[in-house]
């Protein structure tokens, strides 16, 4: 009797990237300035003379520590409402979206809210903290490193999503926007220009980062693009392209 091969079907393979994403994460290493602010005032003057490492651990690292919050906040809003009382001062510094603003801006930002403040209310100049409740500052080393994670396709990219710690999210969300210079997050980035997905790097880019936690955002970052592979795999199996 004639044998005959095994029968076999073809792998669906989706779309390839240009260039592959690569999965970074990074640690955060705190260190002491030395510097404290009892008074508004002395915080004004110490914010003028920090390093920018000090701005981006007390609001953009503060948010990674805190993420469960409903609105942005950071050290500076938390300091002036539990240490000075100054209500007031702390709802308008916890309205900054640190995410938006380069670290200069962000810097004149506060600055500016506190001085106006000062101007508004002259007595709020002469509110010390406690001793021990000090405005102590610190700042940031930030470390990057490589993770062994790179997606070709749509179906590594979600494997990568589903795999990654969440300081690994909270990079390619937040931090990569100081890193490219740009307004976008590096999944965005990638699934437009490398992979032409301008649909579902939409959909990303339109996700609110403030309403969710970190694991929440990663569960729906991996359900995007699981249900833009369902999409892909629907138009094939219909003969379409979309």
């Amino acid at each position: 009797m004639e044998e005959h091969a095994p029968l076999t079907f073809p792998r669906r393979v989706h779309r390839r990237a240009t260039l592959p994403f690569r999965f970074y994460t990074s640690l955060l290493l705190q260190e002491a300035t030395g510097l404290r602010a009892a008074t508004l005032p002395q915080l004004v003057r110490l914010l003028r003379e920090v390093p920018e490492g000090c701005l981006y651990y007390h609001t953009r690292y503060f948010l990674l520590q805190h993420h469960l919050a409903d609105e942005p906040m950071n050290d500076f809003a938390f300091w002036v409402t539990k240490a000075l009382g100054e209500r007031p001062l702390g709802e308008r510094l916890a309205g900054i979206d640190a995410m938006q603003l380069t670290l200069p801006a962000l810097r004149e930002r506060i600055i500016g809210l506190i001085e106006d403040y000062l101007r508004e209310q002259p007595t709020a100049q002469l509110r010390f903290a406690s001793e021990g409740e000090e405005f102590f500052f610190l700042t940031a080393i930030h470390v990057i490193l490589p993770t062994p994670l790179t997606a070709w396709t749509l179906d590594e990219f979600a494997e990568g999503l589903e795999r990654v710690s969440l300081h690994s999210i909270y990079f390619h969300l937040f931090d990569a926007r100081l890193k490219l210079g740009c307004s976008t997050n590096d999944f965005t980035l990638w699934l437009d220009t490398e992979m032409g997905e301008p649909g579902l790097a939409k959909r990303i880019a339109e996700l609110e980062p403030y309403t969710s936690t970190l694991p929440a955002l990663q569960a729906s970052l991996a359900a995007l693009v699981r249900q833009r592979l369902a999409e892909m795999t629907a138009n094939e199996d219909d003969g379409t392209h979309a």
